[in-house]
């Protein structure tokens, strides 16, 4: 049978994308523990001992580079939810079949995008509209 054909993963293909999504996942928790920390280190030091513009410069530039860090942070929680709800897909069978045309989603975008619920083809369409 194609894969045209097919309605889901077969279990060992599930098992296959599961382990990539674990990997992605394990990956995502320890990128957002530095973010956290390089955060937590920016908040714990001040630019108290300097002095007239020169103070205002840094934490102008401190400002930015925490609300990088926050924004950075915030991706990454959203990224690690995408990737939990695709395990939940695995776990109930219904991972690599698209919202908006019922088929399989190509194995290659899956590797790619392993949290995707969408074949390209309709995220295509998304895209025009």
């Amino acid at each position: 049978m194609s894969q045209d054909e097919r309605t889901r993963y077969s279990d060992e293909e599930l098992k296959e994308f599961e382990e990539i999504i674990s990997q992605k996942l394990d990956k995502a928790r320890s990128e957002l523990k530095y973010i956290k920390e390089s955060l937590s280190r920016s908040n714990d030091e001040g630019t108290d001992n300097t002095s007239g513009n020169i103070k205002v410069l840094e934490d102008g530039a401190d400002m930015m580079e925490k609300e990088n860090l926050s924004q950075l942070a915030s991706r990454q929680q959203k990224f690690m939810v995408q990737l939990e709800n695709a395990m939940v897909r695995i776990k109930n069978g219904t991972y690599g079949i698209c919202v908006d045309t019922g088929k399989l989603i190509s194995k290659e975008r899956l590797k790619a995008v392993p949290h995707t619920m969408h074949s390209i083809e309709a995220k295509l369409k998304q895209s025009r509209n």
